[in-house]
């Protein structure tokens, strides 16, 4: 399959044309991005960077070396806590880092935070896998363990937001397996996630489920 081809179908994905409507316009765009896989993103990222100007950075623990062959592009065949051999790659400040690699909510949480400093003030920072709707029970891609790790990831990203409402924007993309995008407010370091602490299980609202009181309007 040709470039052309894979760009095309990534556009009949509604979570990439999420990031693509967000960042086709940029100029002189510099992506880093964390798996590869099948090359969709991929196409998305060196086709915006062909119209604009700019270059993609990959990196997948498998070799796609061979999947693309573009000046714009460079291919690391390595793990992405892989810090010291991928930051002398990173030659200038960065406007996208996309997250689609090890889908484990603390593996991300690590990876934000180190590739954070790289990034622009205003740059975006989008992370794939986020909705577990298409995971439940009576729905299209029924997986229970997709469904656990994509929760505990939206988790995840609502804590670091909630740590940092001063520092970031946060948005979300539901369609298909969902993605949340982050943009870059200030040029200070994040703080630590903070815990988002759910009401629902409070001692105050289990009495009043068991004594069965209603809210007072």
């Amino acid at each position: 399959m040709n470039p052309k081809e894979k760009f095309k179908i990534a556009l009949s994905f509604s979570h990439y044309n999420f990031i693509y409507r967000n960042i086709s316009s940029l100029k002189n765009i510099n992506i880093l991005e964390f798996g590869v896989n099948n090359g969709f993103s991929t196409s998305m990222f060196l086709n915006i960077c062909n119209q604009n100007g700019g270059h993609l950075t990959s990196v997948d623990v498998d070799d796609y070396s061979g999947l693309f062959k573009n000046k714009r592009w460079t291919f690391l065949k390595s793990r992405d806590d892989n810090f010291s051999y991928i930051k002398k790659s990173i030659k200038k400040k960065l406007d996208v880092i996309y997250i689609d690699s090890f889908h484990e909510p603390n593996h991300i949480e690590k990876i934000l935070f180190f590739y954070y400093k790289f990034l622009n003030k205003n740059g975006s920072i989008y992370i794939d896998d986020i909705s577990w709707i298409p995971y439940v029970k009576n729905s299209y891609r029924v997986n229970s363990w997709n469904e656990i790790i994509n929760r505990k990831t939206f988790s995840k990203i609502l804590e670091i937001y909630f740590g940092n409402l001063k520092n970031l924007k946060l948005e979300f993309c539901f369609d298909d397996s969902g993605i949340a995008k982050l943009t870059k407010k200030t040029n200070k370091p994040l703080n630590n996630p903070k815990i988002v602490f759910n009401s629902e299980f409070s001692l105050k609202n289990c009495l009043r489920r068991v004594l069965n009181r209603k809210p007072k309007k």
